[in-house]
């Protein structure tokens, strides 16, 4: 992906968002040609040059100060996470280019997911791929087990999946909070192939994910809540954390818990119930062999 071309469409997004009476500025005559501020305008409040300002726009300004980026986003009103977003697009770091392979985890890992019987986590990789899991998890979201390696991945799950929309009674909050994170990710590697390839799919097969992606709308996978529809046992509203493991920059660490008390605490024990009697069984065979 282009990373000049991001910033642009990044700060012209966010631009359409601001009016100059907001701002107390005089409002250039003439026909406006864009929602928003224009760049001059944009310039003037952020005490910049109209110059300098469309260079840093598209990308050819170099050696960006802080102060310019705390301006402009100052201006523009940016959240956390998309000043973060900024930082990322107008001073890349150097980062190595994506390689080809399939993403492992630590086997010290798995085995803490698999020591969480009570709690439905996961490991998200490298453009939210789902790379490791437990069996809470697989009875809640998805049997990632029975699901091909490509098709392990949270945004072809929410856009590409029909049953995505009962599953999320709040679906259009997911999908926006997924494209956030995965327009995040675009930001720290703008050269990653696959994910112009994962992008390119998704634009072409969801129209929905064309017009979410279209958006420049970022946002940083930390906490939150969300409600899920089981088709057994019912909604279950989670409380997600994420966390990120030592040594492993690309990957997350989710984990889901439910309010003490609550109905989906009900639920979920219910699941967490049948998955460990499903693995109580898989310790014995189905029939017991004749004796001789």
């Amino acid at each position: 992906m282009d990373r000049r071309a991001e910033l642009t469409e990044f700060l012209k997004s966010r631009r359409a968002r601001v009016q100059p009476e907001d701002l107390g500025l005089k409002v250039f005559t003439g026909r406006r040609r864009v929602p928003g501020l224009r760049r001059e305008e944009l310039a003037q409040a952020a005490g910049v040059s109209a110059d300098y300002y469309v260079r840093f726009e598209q990308g050819r300004a170099e050696n960006v100060s802080q102060e310019i980026l705390d301006a402009v986003a100052d201006v523009l009103r940016l959240s956390d996470d998309e000043r973060k977003h900024l930082a990322l697009l107008a001073k890349p770091a150097r980062r190595k280019a994506r390689r080809r392979t399939a993403e492992r985890m630590r086997p010290g890992l798995q085995r803490l997911l698999d020591s969480m019987t009570d709690v439905p986590a996961f490991v998200l990789g490298r453009r939210m791929d789902v790379i490791g899991w437990n069996r809470l998890a697989s009875a809640l979201i998805a049997d990632f087990d029975s699901l091909d390696l490509k098709e392990r991945n949270i945004l072809r799950m929410v856009f590409l999946d029909p049953a995505s929309r009962d599953f999320y009674p709040q679906w259009e909050a997911v999908a926006d909070e997924t494209v956030g994170y995965l327009r995040m990710y675009a930001g720290r590697y703008p050269d990653d192939p696959e994910l112009a390839e994962l992008v390119g799919e998704l634009s072409i097969r969801s129209p929905e994910f064309r017009e979410h992606w279209a958006r420049h709308d970022v946002k940083d996978k930390t906490f939150g809540t969300k409600t899920q529809h089981h088709p057994i046992v019912g909604d279950i509203t989670v409380q997600y954390e994420t966390l990120q493991p030592p040594g492993e920059p690309d990957q997350l660490l989710v984990t889901y818990t439910v309010e003490p008390g609550s109905t989906s605490e009900q639920n979920l024990r219910l699941l967490a119930s049948w998955t460990a009697a499903d693995r109580e069984d898989s310790r014995f065979p189905a029939e017991s062999p004749e004796l001789p």
